[in-house]
């Protein structure tokens, strides 16, 4: 559904949507993205798991978008 939405309208409807449910104090992560476009995904997603306490994420993604 993202891949069909502008670029603004991706970030508007990613503001909010993923919260990590538990402390990732001194974790690493690894996110793993099927397709990275504009990376506004793995930005949110990322940006929630540091607020958990998450010390390093990587972002890993199987596909790059390049739009149209």
């Amino acid at each position: 559904v993202q891949a069909r939405l502008s670029p603004s309208a991706r970030r508007a409807n990613l503001r909010s949507a993923f919260l990590a449910l538990r402390s990732l104090a001194g974790r690493r992560v690894l996110l793993v993205d099927d397709v990275l476009t504009t990376g506004t995904t793995a930005g949110r997603a990322t940006r929630a798991l540091v607020r958990a306490g998450a010390e390093n994420v990587w972002v890993a993604a199987a596909a790059r978008g390049i739009g149209s």
